[in-house]
């Protein structure tokens, strides 16, 4: 049961959290291929994204000054490309771009509507509670919270940067460490329960577990979690704003 009375900081997850309220983006980009009609099975869409982010974790395609349409242009390039050349999507060169600028752009739109909501919510409990990010992204997360006015966090714990990605419980240590509390005065919300809640429970620290649209391959333990919502605004309720 979360112990709202003994929280004093807050560390949020971004990815699936903040910008998709609880869907994996692998689904919201699935999504967006079907609303184009991209005809390829949803086992080839899946190999096909495992490989674009093995690769953006691989190479340095992402820089610090891209915002996220650059994100999402890249990584989306990458999986239309390689359903191409291994010969499981059958079109031309310029559908292939076509596509991908349209769902690239289906997908930004979609996490500008959650974002307004995030970004109300972190204006709120950041003027009650500190808060801090941790993040496994691309080392250019700054901007994108520039980008986005959500900067709202006394300090930003991003995984290319630190050289800890999750599930490593260190890199959520790093983040209570930044808070300058004990972890159990602090509360991680995130949307990956093996990613963000087994690590940070592990540690000791209070979680708040946004369950929504998953990888679909996680064990999950309901107990684990102190507390469980479906939706972020449920967030307002939970630390009774």
């Amino acid at each position: 049961m979360l112990k709202t009375e003994n929280i004093k900081g807050i560390i949020f997850d971004y990815g699936g959290t903040l910008d998709t309220n609880g869907i994996h983006w692998s689904e919201v980009i699935w999504q967006m291929y079907q609303k184009e009609q991209i005809a390829v099975s949803k086992d080839q869409f899946r190999e096909s994204y495992v490989y674009a982010e093995r690769a953006l974790a691989k190479q340095p395609l992402i820089r610090p000054e891209h915002d996220f349409m650059d994100v999402l242009r890249t990584k989306i390039d990458i999986e239309t490309q390689y359903l191409l050349e291994h010969h499981m999507w059958h079109v031309n060169e310029l559908t292939r771009r076509t596509c991908t600028e349209h769902v690239t752009l289906r997908c930004y739109q979609q996490a500008l509507e959650v974002l307004k909501v995030s970004r109300e919510l972190l204006r709120t409990l950041s003027a009650r509670y500190p808060l801090v990010l941790v993040s496994n992204f691309y080392g250019n997360i700054h901007t994108i919270l520039h980008d986005f006015q959500l900067e709202f966090f006394q300090d930003v714990i991003e995984s290319s940067v630190v050289g800890v990605r999750k599930p490593d419980p260190e890199i959520f240590r790093m983040g209570v460490e930044s808070l300058g509390m004990k972890p159990e005065e602090t509360v991680v919300i995130g949307d990956s329960f093996t990613k963000d809640i087994v690590p940070a429970h592990h540690i000791g620290c209070q979680t708040v577990w946004l369950k929504g649209q998953g990888w679909g391959s996680e064990a999950i333990d309901e107990s684990l979690p102190s507390h469980i919502i479906t939706d972020i605004s449920e967030l307002t309720q939970v630390f009774g704003l």
